[in-house]
């Protein structure tokens, strides 16, 4: 069981764009590309892109078309395009509040079977608030959006319900170049890209039902799928170099390092046997036996992933892990000259960050040298 240390280094703390009670906003965030950085924040009203590699950029607003609570959004690498995943559609939007494109698609609430035109149609209805939802996200040369969606009803049997699509647009003009059944009925899910524009993985949740995890592979022509770690394991992160991936288990007990050729577990860590008790909490509290990864987990750079373990926050303060991602072995605890909240988020380039306790700053961390 680990117990060294491994010092983190403050590279940079980024102020939050948008004000998280006078703009309704969730807490911001980094998308990376190979080339380049953006820290991203949605607001009830717009959306904004920071580019973290020119301090002289100005931001870049997008107007958005529906609130926060209806739906996810991500930003093209270039900085110049939104995309905002809905209940009802996918909607592409510039800084002018223009539509650039939409693609409409079934209704992510479950009972619904209508094909919205617009959000309105739905606005003020109770049930379309706590939707499911799915997901959008460019490919790494910003060229493809792969977007999970609701798609058509599947009218076989006594109780119709909706299938979800695994779609590949083009950015350009909305053009769905490849469509897959994706054989998932999601209460949400997020895209992990990968390094090859062509290639993309999904995490998939449906509640209780399980975690499917999908890869896709788009030759130009067709869209293939495959579905890897039996519906049990969430993906976390693709490595830089694009040969591997990270999950964490369904029930959090322990996380694995996966070829992407063929999804094969190469190595796997359990919770119980990397990390200890938490030496805050109550000796009395068998509960704090337990130990359990959280559901984050990335590669900071090919050879080193970070983590941190759940249920922290309980007894003391947040832990965070880095593991050697070549053989999944502790590599120490990571010490940080401040206290930080939350999870860590890899970003494959040598560094990661964390959110601060508020939720109006990013603070960028590197391994101290």
């Amino acid at each position: 069981m680990t117990t060294s240390a491994a010092s983190a280094r403050l590279v940079a703390t980024l102020t939050a764009p948008l004000d998280r009670d006078r703009d309704a906003a969730y807490p911001p965030s980094v998308l990376r590309w190979p080339d380049r950085r953006l820290l991203i924040q949605r607001g009830d009203f717009e959306a904004v892109a920071v580019d973290l590699d020119d301090p002289s950029a100005a931001q870049t607003r997008f107007p958005a078309p529906w609130p926060r609570r209806f739906g996810t959004f991500t930003v093209a690498p270039g900085g110049d395009l939104a995309v905002f995943a809905g209940v009802h559609s996918v909607r592409a939007v510039d800084p002018a509040g223009a539509v650039r494109w939409e693609v409409r698609h079934g209704c992510w609430e479950g009972g619904c079977r209508t094909l919205h035109e617009s959000f309105d149609e739905y606005a003020d209805s109770r049930s379309h608030l706590y939707a499911d939802s799915g997901s959008a996200v460019f490919s790494a040369d910003g060229s493809l959006v792969w977007a999970h969606v609701r798609g058509p009803v599947a009218t076989a049997g006594p109780d119709p319900e909706a299938l979800d699509e695994w779609l590949v647009i083009d950015a350009a003009d909305g053009r769905v170049l490849g469509r897959a059944d994706a054989e998932t009925v999601a209460a949400g899910s997020e895209h992990v890209p990968h390094p090859d524009p062509a290639q993309m993985g999904l995490s998939v949740g449906e509640g209780q039902d399980g975690a499917p995890l999908l890869w896709g592979r788009w030759d130009g022509t067709e869209l293939s799928v495959e579905h890897f770690g039996e519906e049990e394991r969430i993906l976390t992160s693709v490595s830089p170099t694009g040969e591997h991936f990270l999950t964490v288990a369904h029930d959090l007990d322990s996380l694995a390092l996966h070829r992407v050729s063929d999804g094969a577990v190469v190595a796997e860590i359990e919770a119980a046997d990397a990390v200890p008790r938490h030496p805050d909490a109550d000796p009395d509290d068998f509960d704090a036996d337990d130990v359990m990864w959280d559901y984050e987990c990335g590669f900071v750079d090919k050879e080193t992933a970070i983590s941190s373990t759940d249920q922290d926050e309980e007894y003391g303060p947040v832990r965070h892990w880095l593991l050697d991602a070549t053989g999944m072995r502790p590599a120490g605890q990571v010490t940080y000259p401040v206290p930080v909240s939350g999870t860590p988020t890899a970003l494959g380039d040598g560094t990661w960050y964390t959110v601060s306790g508020s939720g109006d700053a990013v603070h960028l961390w590197a391994l101290d040298s």
